[in-house]
């Protein structure tokens, strides 16, 4: 395969085909990063939630870690949580080390600070709009949180598939943490990693076209819950002025 175009055709043919090889890492992958962001959204959005209408001496500096949280690379997180996984770390009796699990954790503690930020502005605008209203009926910081967080659903299921494109997308953290084990540890943004360095630039190309396709679905549903939620507001409004 000398030619990009017969490395695209290659390439297609192994996804079409269902290679065994390839699937099998491209459903490692999703079930990794799908993983990790059911634990960091559950953590995450209650968080921001609380963040967003909570009042407390610190919250500016604990704000301000969390922004800087967001920047942190991902081979930073990735040795941060090797560390702790390794033998002689205060987690080296999980055994979890270039594992399925050690992944998971090395993505849901990368996606939590994208989480928890993203939820605290969502419904922190929410806030703004209705809080002093939900005060005035007695409601308390932990209700106002809650209440809030449903009204803007819509909105958080944006930040929920932003969080899972974000983990899928990761090479760093779950290479480092993973050891890219064929078979075990191998997910997508490794494979193509390694398929390059290798010279199997179809299987590359093939990960690579999937992954984009995965990326391409996920921006697809971000725009359709944009959209529904402009129509359900709109509806909203029209009932309420009739």
């Amino acid at each position: 395969m000398n030619t990009f175009s017969d490395s695209i055709a290659t390439a297609l043919q192994l996804v079409v085909s269902g290679d065994a090889g390839l699937w099998a890492v491209v459903l490692r992958s999703l079930a990794v990063s799908a993983t990790a962001c059911l634990l960091a959204c559950g953590v995450g959005l209650l968080l921001g939630a609380w963040l967003a209408t909570a009042r407390f001496a610190g919250r500016g500096v604990l704000l301000t870690l969390l922004n800087t949280f967001l920047a942190v690379p991902s081979v930073v997180v990735g040795l941060v949580i090797y560390l702790l996984l390794s033998r002689s770390g205060p987690l080296g009796f999980l055994g979890w080390l270039f594992s399925f699990q050690a992944m998971v954790l090395a993505q849901a503690v990368l996606v939590l600070p994208l989480v928890t930020a993203l939820t605290r502005q969502v419904v922190e605008d929410a806030e703004r709009s209705h809080g002093e209203q939900l005060q005035s009926l007695g409601a308390g910081t932990a209700l106002r949180s809650l209440l809030l967080a449903w009204d803007e659903r819509y909105a958080l299921l944006t930040v929920l598939i932003t969080a899972f494109g974000r983990a899928v997308s990761e090479v760093g953290a779950v290479m480092i943490v993973g050891g890219n084990i064929e078979g075990f540890t191998r997910v997508m943004t490794t494979a193509i990693a390694l398929e390059t360095s290798k010279g199997d630039l179809p299987l590359a190309l093939g990960l690579g076209l999937v992954l984009l396709g995965v990326v391409l679905l996920l921006n697809a549903l971000v725009a359709l819950l944009r959209r529904w939620r402009e129509r359900a507001d709109g509806v909203g409004m029209a009932l309420a002025v009739a």
